[in-house]
């Protein structure tokens, strides 16, 4: 078969392994921002950041959530997606694999079959230890998989009993084998955001106000020796900083007098510069600001336009592009499967399946049959 020739590479370059970092990498050249490494990314967002970490949340576990139907109905595949593989008490393979997509851009699955040849168990692989393999030509050939000291050797395509491993990615624009997370996008947001939380708490560990200054005026026009200004900032941080000491009226000797300073517009400005960062954090995740709690329009109706937002932007098209790959992987052994979205079943979408079926109602031109047909029915249902 003839290869597109954007599809080609030059020998020069279709033999180089990537480095595992790269397509990750949040620095930018020329703005002295050093890379940051995926372990980085994530340990900055979802573990150390509130807003990030519900936003991935809320995304992979509604897709966990969301209701799938297959074909043929019943079909023993559901059961596999449903499944957390070795820990019963674990998060779901959707749910893994979304959550994964979102941070890393990319998810593996490693399809482990049992004795009758067929899928018994699916798994999701770290993405930060995976290294795509290419040949000559730029094709994806086997992808290696490093844990510690052992590296592992998967098939890129499935061939015969040896099960292939299954890669699904988001869109990068400058890389042909991997794919881009939300992480680089928010990580700028993410660390105004973070950097804010710490402001906040050392603002709390200073009695919760802006500090003032202990003015020594003696009649005489002296000045402290050394031994009393240590003497004198100790008895201060000990005694009067920190959130326990807030309130505590201070005992001044003679000279000393406690002049507070306020705080500058700019200073003041910190909260509203918070609240754009968890704005922005949820906008690079794809999550309306106002499911997670933001402070602006919280009425009913907007609530309920946001979660329809969320399923329509977000959910489903994430859920299409990860189902589609599954489906299109275990085909290697149930030619006939095909999983997605019950559309149907979603409360979310009640009101918009709702209205088509009376606009398909009220088309008296159409047949019954026809009618079936376009709300999606068998003709026997």
């Amino acid at each position: 078969m003839k290869l597109p020739f954007w599809r080609t590479k030059s020998r020069a370059t279709a033999n180089r392994v990537p480095s595992w970092a790269t397509p990750w990498s949040s620095g930018v050249p020329g703005e002295g921002l050093a890379p940051r490494s995926y372990e980085a990314q994530v340990k900055a967002a979802y573990l150390t950041n509130p807003v990030a970490a519900r936003a991935v949340r809320l995304v992979s576990e509604s897709i966990a959530g969301a209701p799938l139907v297959a074909s043929p109905p019943g079909h023993p595949a559901l059961a596999l997606l449903a499944s957390c593989g070795l820990d019963a008490s674990g998060p779901s393979l959707l749910e893994t694999l979304a959550a994964q997509l979102m941070l890393h851009g990319n998810a593996y699955v490693e399809v482990a079959t049992g004795p009758d040849g067929l899928p018994a168990a699916m798994f999701a692989l770290r993405p930060e230890r995976v290294t795509v393999e290419v040949d000559s030509r730029g094709w994806p050939t086997g992808y290696l998989y490093r844990a510690g000291e052992a590296v592992t050797r998967y098939p890129a395509e499935t061939v015969g009993d040896r099960a292939g491993l299954l890669h699904i990615r988001g869109y990068h624009p400058l890389d042909d084998h991997y794919g881009l997370g939300c992480l680089g996008a928010a990580a700028g947001a993410v660390e105004a955001h973070n950097a804010s939380a710490r402001w906040n708490k050392a603002l709390l560990d200073n009695a919760a106000r802006p500090s003032g200054a202990l003015v020594y005026q003696p009649g005489d026009g002296s000045a402290l020796s050394p031994e009393q200004y240590e003497r004198l900032r100790a008895e201060m941080e000990a005694g009067f900083s920190g959130a326990a000491n807030a309130g505590r009226p201070m005992l001044l000797e003679g000279g000393l007098s406690w002049t507070p300073m306020a705080l500058t517009p700019a200073e003041m400005d910190f909260a509203r510069v918070r609240d754009t960062a968890a704005r922005e954090i949820a906008l690079a995740f794809g999550v309306p600001p106002m499911l997670l709690g933001m402070p602006g329009d919280t009425t009913y109706a907007n609530y309920k336009e946001a979660n329809l937002a969320l399923w329509r932007l977000t959910l489903l098209p994430l859920a299409k592009r990860i189902l589609e790959a599954l489906s299109a992987h275990l085909r290697n052994w149930w030619p006939e499967l095909v999983i997605a979205v019950d559309r149907d079943a979603l409360p979310a979408l009640s009101e918009d399946r709702a209205r088509l079926w009376a606009q398909v109602t009220a088309a008296s031109f159409l047949t019954d049959l026809e009618k079936r047909a376009m709300l999606g029915l068998e003709a026997g249902r």
